[in-house]
């Protein structure tokens, strides 16, 4: 008798203290993941040129800034890192989209933080869009817009 209460008391005792080590490993994972969450939205992307407002001149020169997290090529998924994609005439990329391939989403998946862009005079809104090695957003969080005025050049 007392052999099988040692057997079932040292069976509790292990499942208890196997119960008990997985919620903590489950609250370490939550924590882990609260500040990745936290990374990821004090992150932000914003031009250092030009600013919102300005009238340029086309080739415009474009600079792109990041705060709290790294530029790094396309190619594969790293956390906390991606690249910039300038949106022409368009808003943000909803968390998790592809970042389309054409003429108004240019890529920078080399991980360029500055281009010319030749624009037509006019009225644009341009978008700073940060993604993953995938070109998958990061959404409306690292996403910037501003507003500018290209003058002709001609007049």
């Amino acid at each position: 008798m007392k052999k099988l209460t040692f057997i079932l008391f040292t069976f509790t005792v292990t499942f208890w203290i196997i119960s008990c080590s997985g919620t903590g490993s489950s609250e370490q994972e939550s924590s882990e993941t609260d500040s990745v969450s936290t990374e990821m939205t004090s992150a932000k992307v914003y031009f250092i040129s030009p600013n919102d407002g300005d009238t340029v001149s086309s080739p415009l020169m474009i600079d792109m800034g990041l705060e709290g997290m790294e530029i790094d090529p396309a190619g594969e998924v790293k956390e906390g890192m991606g690249h910039h994609h300038l949106v022409i005439n368009g808003s943000h990329i909803q968390e998790g989209v592809v970042v389309p391939t054409d003429s108004v989403h240019i890529h920078y998946g080399l991980g360029q933080i500055r281009d010319t862009v030749e624009l037509a005079p006019g009225n644009y809104t341009l978008t700073l869009q940060f993604a993953d090695g995938f070109h998958q957003s990061y959404g409306k969080p690292l996403s910037s817009t501003i507003n500018v005025v290209v003058k002709d050049n001609n007049q």
